[in-house]
């Protein structure tokens, strides 16, 4: 297949009048339309007004999909106690699979092609059959949290790491490689000492497999850290061994210098959730500090409660604008830095090689994205368009590994049934919100 149009190859590289030649699952090709389409005459050709990276999702909660609206308005350690985690407690495996579906399904019309996801205590199986069905590629895991939980969700550090085990040998490389394992504590705040540790403990035990958590997000998750713990959180973490290349912490709002350097130095990947961390009041990330100091900074959406939405793009622009309002300064986190963070830098974190860029011999990740509409015209530069004016909407084509996801213009979805999943999320039965 040839896709013609304004390439965007990278967060530098922008082709105008080019093409991206793909076969099999790789991309064989990236150039001048004009020369490409007399190289590869036998191919079918597509046209888009942009031909970008598929973006990368590197902290997203599929399993809250069915929560969307549940918790508006409410602080972090509310929202999670009163609302989401009795929702989770009492997710059924169709509520499950029904959720993680549909988190895919706007995943993949919105223009992600990798998520980092964040799934449940229970039932995680479903969630990573779905995604296996869907076609996306993902970092996911079963959440562990054996103190401070609801009776719903608790489970001993034992169980949960067993568990953990057996879906490691059934899902870590599956679907061809796109489905690799990521051992899920929730946070410190629901996790003994004891767990953690045997989560890294489990992690080295796996070639490939990745640690994924929430660290230091909301002042009072420190403060009650710190009194259990004596210590402050990204400390403690890297204590337990939860820090490291192949650990992922979401948020790292609130973080002193000590932390800050800690995470550069053991190479720890952040991913920063702008519009969670606004929706819920938990601060602005540091992170043109953490760029500076070469920590690997992703972008994620968060989940559907606290977002309300896991469009990429609305997070391109937000990195980019309240990164520019902490600093007073214009230039923070400009449209290419952001880019990066949702592409090259997403997909590093996760742990995904030849991902996040449109260049030969890497897999074919590709968007195909609608400019014929007034909000692009007229498109002086395509790279700020995407991070300043593009929405998930104009996503026309969502090609992942070389498979076609999501074509517009030929029906919608390839993979799972869009229409059965949205009339059974409408009809479902949400736990613990009031009919």
């Amino acid at each position: 297949m040839l896709l013609a149009g304004t390439v965007v190859a990278d967060p530098d590289t922008v082709i105008d009048d080019g093409a991206v030649v793909v076969e099999d699952d790789t991309i064989t090709a990236v150039g001048d339309e004009s020369t490409l389409v007399d190289r590869y005459t036998d191919h079918e050709r597509r046209e888009f007004g942009i031909v970008a990276p598929g973006t990368v999702g590197g902290h997203i909660h599929s399993v809250q999909s069915l929560g969307r609206g549940i918790a508006d308005d409410v602080a972090l350690l509310d929202w999670l106690e009163e609302y989401v985690l009795p929702m989770e407690a009492g997710l059924g495996p169709d509520g499950t699979r029904l959720a993680a579906e549909l988190g895919y399904l706007e995943c993949i019309e919105s223009g992600v092609t990798t998520v980092i996801d964040h799934l449940s205590v229970h039932h995680a199986e479903e969630a990573l059959s779905a995604a296996v069905d869907s076609g996306i590629r993902a970092r996911a895991g079963k959440v562990l949290m054996d103190t401070n939980a609801p009776d719903g969700l608790r489970q001993k550090a034992e169980h949960g790491l067993a568990e953990t085990e057996a879906l490691i040998w059934r899902f870590h490389g599956a679907d061809g490689g796109r489905i690799r394992y990521a051992i899920t504590p929730r946070f410190a705040v629901t996790c003994t000492e004891e767990c953690l540790r045997g989560c890294r403990d489990l992690a080295d035990e796996y070639d490939g497999v990745r640690i994924h958590t929430h660290a230091s997000e909301n002042t009072d998750e420190i403060a009650v850290v710190e009194e259990r713990t004596g210590e402050r959180n990204i400390a403690f973490l890297d204590e337990v061994g939860l820090t490291g290349e192949d650990v992922v912490l979401a948020h790292c709002v609130h973080t002193d210098e000590d932390e800050r350097e800690l995470i550069a130095e053991t190479g720890t990947h952040v991913t920063h959730c702008p519009s969670s961390n606004m929706k819920l009041a938990s601060g602005i990330a540091p992170v043109e500090d953490y760029l500076d100091r070469g920590v690997n900074v992703a972008l994620g959406n968060d989940g559907p409660p606290c977002n309300n939405t896991l469009d990429p793009f609305t997070e391109l622009k937000q990195a980019s604008l309240l990164a520019k309002v902490d600093a007073l300064d214009p230039t923070a986190v400009d449209a290419s830095t952001a880019l990066r963070m949702a592409t090259l830098n997403g997909a590093r974190a996760a742990g995904f090689e030849h991902v996040g860029a449109l260049r030969e011999g890497w897999k074919a990740d590709v968007l195909g994205i609608d400019t014929d509409h007034t909000r692009a015209t007229p498109l002086h530069d395509p790279i700020g368009h995407l991070v300043f004016a593009a929405h998930g909407d104009d996503v026309a084509f969502t090609m992942v590994d070389g498979d076609v996801l999501y074509d517009e213009g030929a029906g919608g979805h390839r993979t799972l049934d869009a229409e059965r999943v949205r009339r059974e999320a409408n009809a479902f039965d949400v736990p613990g919100v009031d009919a």
